[in-house]
């Protein structure tokens, strides 16, 4: 497969690239009315919020002791 970079393309191409990425439109190249190329976006994958951090933290300690003794929860009495 070969491969450019934007910045060689010509400016009007890549105005209707960037257009593209923002719409998520897929782009049709046509030449007399015959289509000769599809161009579309790539989808980003979205991550997902519940459980992005899983096996990236490590707890330290105890999460349910107050950090301080200023601190007083109803909960400990």
């Amino acid at each position: 497969m070969t491969q450019i970079t934007l910045s060689e393309l010509p400016e009007s191409l890549q105005t209707l690239l960037n257009q593209a990425q923002k719409t998520g439109e897929v782009l049709t190249i046509t030449q007399d009315g015959i289509p000769l190329a599809v161009i579309s976006p790539i989808k980003q994958q979205k991550r997902a919020a519940f459980g992005a951090m899983k096996e990236r933290v490590e707890i330290v300690g105890d999460i349910l002791e107050p950090t301080s003794e200023l601190v007083s929860w109803e909960a400990m009495d």
